[in-house]
């Protein structure tokens, strides 16, 4: 890559601040931080100002978290990586808005992935759809309710409840919904799984099937099958059957 890809760090801590900067500096040269920013108000403006390519950007600050960084911008016409010392819930909402995050405190190793993805990757703009899904998915204490896909080339979002199931297809996922629409995902079937573990809507029922109660209409204990809405049918797995019947017993 022989132009440099200009950062902008936004950190209310000092210290942060100055760590990412000597990282970036060290260790990787195609790219320059042109600013530093201590909350998020002094970063729209410098965004403004000097249009970068990448934004790291710390989720906990005074005043406005990271994530608020929709209600200043239409669209995002840069890459944002978050920074976080959140805990495992949290990261999760940022999987499902699928963008890049790094844990404090950064490891070398890790940022250097992040990195190498962005040298890699031609800088687009992007709609602001999954920085939207991630801060409704932080400001709600209940859980995750909404996910991205994708659909016709671009980015979709759906309500989880309007999930019905969804199939594993080797490496990827199937997820179909209530509209008998079926999205193709990149990611394999655990994933969701983790996920959704906290979700007690959805279940796993069989190595190929995760499925939304919710949208159950019938089950063959005979034949080992879930009849979904939209003529979906799960396979059930006989290891999964007798946690199965005790679910829609109850």
């Amino acid at each position: 890559m022989s132009e440099k890809l200009d950062v902008i760090i936004v950190d209310d801590e000092e210290s942060a601040r100055n760590i990412l900067s000597n990282l970036i500096h060290r260790f990787h040269p195609n790219f320059s931080v042109i600013a530093t920013c201590e909350d998020l108000p002094q970063a729209v403006a410098k965004i403004e100002k000097h249009q970068p390519h990448v934004v790291f950007l710390d989720i906990e600050m005074p005043n406005y978290a990271g994530y608020e960084i929709t209600r200043f911008f239409d669209t995002i016409n840069f890459e944002i990586i978050f920074v976080t010392a959140y805990d495992s819930y949290a990261i999760k909402a940022f999987e499902v808005a699928a963008f890049d995050y790094l844990l404090k405190p950064i490891e070398v190793s890790r940022l250097a992935k992040t990195m190498e993805r962005l040298a890699k990757k031609t800088i687009t703009k992007h709609d602001a759809l999954n920085y939207q899904v991630l801060q409704e998915s932080l400001n709600q204490s209940t859980g995750i309710h909404k996910m991205i896909v994708n659909h016709l080339g671009k980015q979709k979002i759906i309500d989880l409840k309007d999930i019905v199931a969804l199939e594993a297809n080797e490496a990827y996922t199937l997820i179909k919904d209530i509209a008998d629409s079926t999205y193709t995902m990149s990611k394999n079937l655990k994933y969701f799984e983790t996920l959704l573990e906290n979700n007690p809507d959805f279940v796993r029922v069989h190595k190929s099937w995760i499925i939304n109660t919710k949208h159950i209409e019938s089950y063959s204990s005979v034949e080992m099958l879930i009849y979904l809405k939209h003529h979906i049918v799960a396979k059930l797995s006989r290891y999964k059957k007798v946690d199965f019947e005790k679910l829609i017993v109850a």
